[in-house]
């Protein structure tokens, strides 16, 4: 599936999907998910069901199921260059960015 052309909401309902499938095809009830990662039974059944929960969450659960490499890649930075480097490098300290003026 490509995602790029997806909906917000059809990410999340495809997401939640794969996580109650893996959770299942690990032999796992939604019982011992939630105890294991320490949240709530209905915590599990809300975030398979596609309703809000929080992103800690979703990092639990997914460090429980043996997925949480996966999301080392999230948000990486796209380095291709030597200079995409460097300008990486050089902002990691910045803590804000500026307002661009109506005049950029």
């Amino acid at each position: 599936m490509d995602l790029k052309l997806s909906k917000p909401g059809e990410i999340v309902k495809l997401l939640c999907e794969r996580i109650r499938k893996e959770r299942i095809s690990i032999q796992m009830t939604q019982s011992e998910l939630a105890q294991r990662a320490g949240v709530a039974v209905n915590t599990v059944s809300n975030l398979e069901a596609g309703r809000n929960v929080g992103f800690e969450v979703v990092v639990r659960i997914a460090m429980v199921l043996g997925r949480a490499g996966e999301l080392e890649s999230l948000f990486m930075p796209k380095l291709e260059s030597l200079d995409d480097l460097r300008r990486y490098e050089q902002n990691a300290t910045r803590q804000r960015i500026k307002k661009r003026s109506s005049h950029d």
